[in-house]
């Protein structure tokens, strides 16, 4: 485990955790409405659909399958419940990050550019209330993380002490754009679902999941400001993050509607897999085996589902 107040950029190896860790994969979405889903996933984020005959949207790049919609719920993400803050899709480079940022400042698509020193990123809605960060990861700009139980703070590569939450330079980011724009292509196949951010009830209990349960790495617990996260060797700020802003103890959200229907977590091995489950039945948590398929899924306090597989290469 390293010590993230003084991890260095160069410790943080760039998008993508190589084999031999655990990792995120699919992130699974229920969403009302068909094509109003794919018209946004597909023609305003720029993910490529991988099965036109299958009734649930498998969202993806390449051949790699990221997100999976499925249509048919009855209301959209109901407010002030436990579940999905945001998936995090995570760009390779500025020059990728300049045109999906282009592509969604020429359509008018509402979101929030934000600048947190180790990602330039920007945050947004599906038409359902689903949240996503797009995130471009920058560790060069960090000299070290500052965490404490109040805050957060980035002590960035000049040594310049910054919030993690300031304006996002615009003018700096379409400096990239190559003159050819092509803004109509697809998301490239180096995105991956960097991270996953989520609605709990209870911090400690989260993390107490999350962290001895299934084994990642304390991070940051800023209970002052209602989040904490947890990482892998300080490979990036977090892989799993958590928050309480829904309210302690929020409720599950209602059945039929739009919303985090489960999460795939990969280990690198099967015995990694298996210690989790024990470290998990040990707290007491419900774990899942379906003995046809051989999946196992199971949800963390406050009802968030998760699929745990062994990753195969990058893919979880």
């Amino acid at each position: 485990m390293t010590d993230p107040t003084t991890s260095t950029a160069a410790d943080r190896p760039l998008p993508g955790l190589p084999p031999g860790r655990p990792g995120l994969g699919a992130v699974h979405l229920a969403v009302t409405d068909r094509e109003r889903a794919l018209a946004f996933w597909r023609d305003v984020l720029g993910l490529e659909l991988l099965d036109p005959d299958a009734h649930e949207l498998r969202m993806g790049v390449g051949d790699r399958e990221l997100v999976v919609l499925h249509p048919g719920v009855g209301g959209i993400v109901a407010r002030r419940r436990t579940g999905l803050y945001h998936l995090a899709l995570h760009l390779p480079s500025d020059e990728e990050f300049a045109r999906v940022m282009a592509r969604l400042f020429t359509i008018r698509w509402p979101n929030s550019p934000t600048d947190h020193t180790f990602t330039k990123t920007t945050y947004l809605d599906d038409p359902d209330g689903n949240g996503i960060e797009l995130a471009l990861e920058t560790p060069e700009r960090v000299g070290r993380l500052d965490y404490s139980d109040h805050d957060y703070a980035v002590i960035d590569a000049d040594g310049v002490r910054r919030s993690g939450r300031d304006p996002l330079d615009m003018e700096e980011v379409f400096g990239h754009l190559p003159a050819e724009r092509g803004l109509d292509r697809p998301l490239p196949r180096e995105t991956v679902v960097g991270h996953v951010h989520l609605h709990v009830g209870d911090l400690d209990d989260a993390m107490r999941f999350y962290a001895e349960g299934l084994g990642l790495d304390r991070h940051m617990f800023a209970r002052g400001i209602g989040m904490a996260d947890v990482t892998v060797d300080g490979w990036t700020p977090h892989l799993i993050a958590f928050n309480v802003w829904n309210g302690p103890d929020a409720p599950r959200p209602p059945a039929d509607t739009a919303g985090l229907r489960f999460f795939t977590f990969g280990f690198p091995t099967a015995e990694d897999r298996d210690a989790a489950v024990g470290r998990l039945e040990g707290q007491g948590r419900t774990v899942r085996r379906d003995a046809a398929t051989g999946e196992v899924r199971a949800l963390d306090p406050s009802g968030n589902e998760l699929l745990l597989t062994v990753r195969e290469g990058r893919d979880a």
